[in-house]
């Protein structure tokens, strides 16, 4: 069968791909043409448009590439028709996917999500276009299918893809002195990890910021997690000349390593918790852009973390907290040996315990080939 999958950021590429290898397991004629990265590709996809390409975040941003995103949904469209595939498969990026999800319903295309948007943190009516658009949601975390069953929405928890990502780096039987020796770091002084995120515009707003604490501490070594999607001369011209050593592609070894970590809100404050990584998440946006979303959005938290826990257990520094005297001091908090960090870790193995294991590709991958399957039966 032909599928069609569209993510449209890093994290998504990186689910999308799991996804991919699961599914060729119970569909051993399964093609995929899709909209996502290098890890999609590498997993078997015919890649029509990189995610880097599509990646824009934030009311201010969005209308600023209005016509580049209008002009991205036609051409998917366009796609779309002229490849037929038996379904089409949906990666989170709602602004963009649920559009597309519209169209694609319309034209009689079957219509699968995963990873579902976060409708839950802001536009609730969302959920009646996802009802009436998606034949199958397969959502990844615990609430999340409860909240649609109060909207009469049967959907699928299937538990978080992380799992699986974190299964196959384990499968590779991480070398902690080749990873130092690989990136030219020293194994005798500890590694603070900086996650600043992989779009330009929030890398250039956040990962200064986070520089701005490296001074105080000699005894450490910064080590930052450059995006696959960026250019190292990108972060060396922010860099400017910091003692900060850069890891290409290796995230999960860098947080295998890491003893804190300054992140960015997102999926990334989730994987610094799943390594047990005691972390400070740090956020700055456009001004009117945050205005605009704390009038709309519905939540209390910005990370993964706090929003599946529903209570405060990593720092948040947001807006205007977000300065060098309030990162050393939450830094600081999480790097000694004392109640907080041990406070930490131990809300950490009760968020592992909340998600499950591994499985989630595999189980979503059945799934979306068993509904494919019936349905061609049916016809």
């Amino acid at each position: 069968m032909r599928y069609y999958v569209i993510a449209g950021e890093a994290s998504g590429d990186l689910h999308g791909s799991n996804l991919i290898r699961a599914m060729k397991k119970y569909d051993a004629t399964a093609e995929f043409r899709a909209w996502g990265g290098d890890l999609m590709e590498a997993a078997g996809a015919t890649l029509v448009k990189h995610y880097k390409e599509l990646a824009f975040m934030g009311f201010v941003e969005v209308a600023i590439h209005l016509r580049t995103i209008l002009r991205n949904i036609k051409q998917c469209k366009a796609d779309l028709r002229k490849y037929q595939p038996d379904a089409l498969i949906l990666i989170d990026y709602p602004g963009f996917n649920l559009r597309i999800a519209e169209f694609a319903k319309k034209a009689g295309f079957t219509v699968c999500y995963y990873i579902s948007p976060q409708v839950w943190a802001w536009k609730q009516n969302r959920v009646y276009k996802i009802r009436k658009t998606v034949d199958r949601m397969f959502c990844i975390l615990p609430f999340e299918k409860a909240f649609y069953q109060k909207f009469d929405y049967e959907v699928d928890f299937v538990g978080h893809p992380l799992f699986d990502a974190m299964a196959r780096f384990r499968e590779e039987k991480f070398d902690v002195a080749d990873f130092y020796q690989r990136n030219q770091l020293d194994p005798e002084r500890p590694v603070i990890a900086l996650l600043p995120g992989s779009r330009k515009q929030e890398i250039r707003a956040k990962l200064p910021l986070m520089l701005s604490v490296t001074a105080y501490y000699p005894e450490y070594q910064f080590v930052l997690a450059a995006a696959p999607s960026q250019t190292l001369d990108f972060y060396r011209k922010i860099l400017q000349g910091k003692e900060v050593a850069m890891v290409e592609n290796d995230t999960y070894g860098l947080l295998e390593v890491a003893k804190a970590a300054l992140v960015t809100s997102g999926t990334a404050t989730l994987e610094a918790a799943l390594f047990n990584v005691p972390e400070v998440v740090c956020y700055k946006g456009n001004p009117l852009s945050y205005i605009i979303a704390r009038k709309l959005i519905k939540v209390n938290y910005i990370s993964l973390v706090n929003l599946i826990a529903d209570r405060e257990i990593v720092k948040e520094l947001i807006q205007r907290e977000l300065r060098p005297e309030n990162i050393k001091r939450e830094l600081d908090k999480v790097l000694r040996e004392g109640k907080t960090r041990s406070e930490l870790l131990a809300d950490y193995r009760k968020l592992h315990a909340t998600l499950g294991g591994p499985g989630a590709s595999d189980k979503c991958a059945r799934m979306i080939v068993e509904h494919i399957k019936n349905r061609c039966s049916d016809i």
